[in-house]
């Protein structure tokens, strides 16, 4: 078993990579004049982040980068109660490094404003791409988180093929987005929607409760269900802390 320490510096890293890598697409490159990516490069960006990530520090930390994915295996009996706390402290500060460091980068370039979704910002109503409602976010998160945990558990069961995990996760999360960023902009995922939030203030911040409430009973639905539906798997050393 990898010590905390360094199972929750692993988890500080990964959860910056993801922020900067998928945030940074859709705030430095997806609107670009000329070389814009689109909706579907943010997508790419998000699921390349967790893949990358997974294959460097999946055998350190288990690369959750999400505190709905850690509470979510919790409820799936995958992790352990006293290793939540740690791991969300470590998940949020990368989160918010990377959200001040984006906009350090972002607000070089002239003409640049944090308002209304200048670092990505995750929102319903006036705050959602699409002008979604709350209750529309709501039910999408909690879907989307749920097939993304859902995807986690299947893909790292000691049952499943070994060594494609990453990639199906993060294919996963692509799909997740290509579905959801007109909706909510894609949570799925507590930290990366606190991280630039704080940076953001205002409406975003007034609407986070939605992408801590909503992505977490997704996980835990999840959690639950999955173990109902496949049962518990014979464990397989080394267990760092699952998903990968």
């Amino acid at each position: 078993m990898v010590p905390i320490h360094k199972r929750c510096v692993a988890e500080a890293f990964g959860t910056f990579w993801l922020v900067l890598g998928g945030c940074g697409s859709a705030v430095l490159a997806a609107k670009f004049p000329e070389v814009g990516i689109g909706l579907a490069g943010v997508a790419l960006a998000f699921g390349l982040t967790v893949l990358t990530m997974a294959y460097s520090i999946g055998h350190i930390s288990g690369c959750h980068l999400n505190p709905a994915i850690t509470i979510g295996l919790w409820a799936g009996k995958r992790f352990p109660a006293k290793d939540i706390i740690p791991y969300v402290i470590a998940q949020l500060v990368g989160a918010i490094v990377a959200a001040a460091l984006l906009y350090c980068v972002a607000s070089g370039r002239a003409g640049f404003t944090l308002a209304p979704n200048g670092l990505a910002v995750n929102g319903y109503g006036e705050q959602s791409p699409g002008g979604y409602s709350l209750y529309a976010g709501f039910i999408m998160e909690v879907v989307m988180t749920f097939g993304f945990l859902t995807i986690i558990m299947g893909a790292t069961d000691t049952r499943a093929p070994s060594g494609f995990a990453p990639i199906a996760i993060g294919l996963g999360l692509t799909l997740i987005h290509l579905i959801s960023i007109p909706v909510t902009n894609t949570s799925v995922n507590p930290a990366r929607s606190t991280g630039p939030a704080l940076m953001v203030g205002g409406l975003a911040l007034q609407q986070l409760w939605l992408f801590w409430v909503a992505p977490i009973l997704g996980g835990v639905l999840a959690g639950l269900g999955y173990r109902l539906l496949a049962g518990d798997p014979p464990p397989a050393p080394p267990i760092v802390g699952e998903p990968l």
